[in-house]
């Protein structure tokens, strides 16, 4: 069996150490070597430790999680674990890989380790892109969890999006051009309101491409870079 994956805790609650500590005691891949109840600590245990995965809470006196994750150069991979859900978004610029909301139930918990363990196997060279699987979008004042593998296209509303999926439309609160940052390389914008899953269009002429028999429009901006997108798909 591999060494177990060093972790620690940072946050601010008691409580909220028991859960996690207790959740990372059930499973032999991780091992928690430290806790810590501020960002002052997490920074002294970090310059003379090497810790694997950091499960950090964002609302923290002195200095929160999201100050941490920018002041620490080269933080270990970290799970948020947080009461509050807008700085969602913002986290995964700092490669973030999961934002739990607690309360943190089990299985969640679970499948945000496993995200971790999926990044630690992906052997990556320079070329090759880091998969994301899923993104969480707010919808309707809370944050949901989308599956890729089932994102046909997006289409701007407003402030808002349309996330077309192949069980149902969501409207999420986020912008396109916010939205399109989060996306991995099988989407592309095809028009200033529409982005596209590549593997998803069942046929494209010149104007339009077409997604379960609906018809989207493509830009000129955007026409080359679609061309070029699809030759290479097929």
């Amino acid at each position: 069996m591999k060494e177990p994956k060093k972790c620690i805790i940072v946050d601010d609650e008691p409580a909220a150490h028991y859960v996690l500590a207790n959740y990372i005691k059930q499973n032999p891949q991780l091992e928690l070597v430290f806790k810590c109840y501020n960002g002052i600590e997490a920074m002294d245990y970090l310059r003379e430790n090497k810790v694997d995965l950091m499960f950090l809470d964002i609302n923290m006196p002195e200095i929160s999680g999201m100050e941490l994750l920018k002041i620490l150069p080269n933080h270990p991979k970290t799970i948020l674990t947080t009461a509050y859900s807008e700085f969602a978004l913002e986290s995964y610029e700092y490669g973030v890989i999961d934002y739990l909301l607690k309360p943190i139930y089990f299985p969640r918990f679970l499948k945000a380790v496993e995200r971790f363990f999926s990044t630690e196997n992906n052997i990556k060279t320079e070329t090759e892109e880091v998969f994301v699987n899923s993104i969480n979008v707010k919808v309707d004042g809370y944050f949901i969890e989308i599956e890729l593998n089932q994102l046909l296209y997006a289409q701007s509303f407003g402030n808002y999006v349309k996330l077309h999926t192949t069980k149902r439309t969501y409207l999420a609160s986020i912008t396109t051009a916010e939205l399109e940052k989060e996306l991995p390389e099988n989407f592309i914008r095809i028009h200033k309101s529409y982005i596209v899953a590549i593997d998803k269009i069942d046929d494209a002429d010149k104007d339009f491409v077409l997604i379960k028999k609906e018809k989207l429009p493509i830009g000129i901006t955007y026409k080359r870079e679609l061309t070029d997108r699809l030759k290479n798909k097929n």
